[in-house]
């Protein structure tokens, strides 16, 4: 299967995907922009397909070079970046006091904040959130879902902590932007779930990713985390950058009447942990 390069910097620093990481070897190995990749799936005798440790037979037989996908994230971040810290600025709010700092994906111009406590040691386990923006919640205090409730409480958490990040990425509706989200919640209104509105207006169940919010915390100096998050798949997606979860701290929001149903599919349909 031949895939079209979307973008010259993103990649696996963006993604951990196999599509990412062919199309970053094509612009590794030299090949002029635009270029692409081809993808084959290598499968065992058996019909079943083959993963790395059957990859590194066929490899030695047929006397090919190979690397993992982790091999590639490893190799990218030592040299490539995508993001830029703008700026710094003190922050007092409600909650405690911060320093909340500004960084620019240089792959999509998109911006991105983290509001942070505190001092830390390298390899000192970080209390952290990494909230996705709600405009609805986060701002206009909407009962339709819990994002604002579980912003506060983590600034809360940080500061009765006294040092941690709270990662506030550019990602609003699970990553399918406002106006889609608007439309999401009308389909809703329907009689759709929060899944099955994404998957008709022709997104996934959830469209973002990780890279970048590692790559924060990277910066950020934070590389083991004590991850606020009741979302199994967010602690999948930072895992791929090198970073490592060493506990998982649940946020618990009691329901309501407008947004039970929608907490409901987030656990039966999403995975989340309640």
């Amino acid at each position: 299967m031949f895939f079209p390069l979307r973008s010259k910097k993103g990649g696996v620093l963006r993604r951990v995907g196999h599509t990412e990481a062919a199309t970053d070897l094509a612009r590794l190995a030299g090949f002029p922009y635009p270029y692409g990749s081809v993808l084959v799936e290598v499968m065992n005798e058996d019909g079943s397909m083959a993963r790395l440790p059957d990859l590194l037979k066929v490899a030695e037989k047929f006397d090919l070079k190979i690397i993992s996908i982790k091999d590639l994230i490893e190799y990218r971040l030592k040299s490539d970046s995508l993001i830029e810290e703008i700026v710094r600025v003190n922050m007092p709010t409600q909650y405690g006091d911060f320093k909340l700092v500004a960084f620019k994906d240089k792959n999509s111009n998109s911006e991105h904040l983290a509001l942070i406590k505190g001092e830390w040691e390298k390899d000192e386990p970080v209390l952290t959130r990494v909230h996705s923006s709600c405009f609805t919640g986060d701002i206009l205090g909407s009962l339709r879902c819990d994002c604002g409730d579980q912003l506060h409480t983590a600034m809360q958490m940080v500061q009765q902590e006294g040092k941690g990040i709270i990662l506030y990425m550019n990602q609003e509706g699970r990553g399918i932007g406002l106006m889609n989200k608007l439309k999401a919640y009308k389909l809703q209104e329907e009689g759709m779930d929060t899944v099955e509105a994404n998957l008709h207006l022709g997104f996934q169940m959830d469209e973002r990713d990780y890279g970048v919010g590692a790559q924060i915390l990277r910066h950020l100096n934070a590389t083991k985390l004590r991850l606020m998050s009741n979302n199994p798949r967010k602690r999948i997606g930072l895992v791929g950058y090198g970073l490592e979860i060493v506990d998982n701290v649940p946020i618990i929001i009691s329901p309501n009447e407008h947004n039970e149903k929608y907490l409901s599919t987030k656990r039966e349909k999403l995975g989340h942990d309640f």
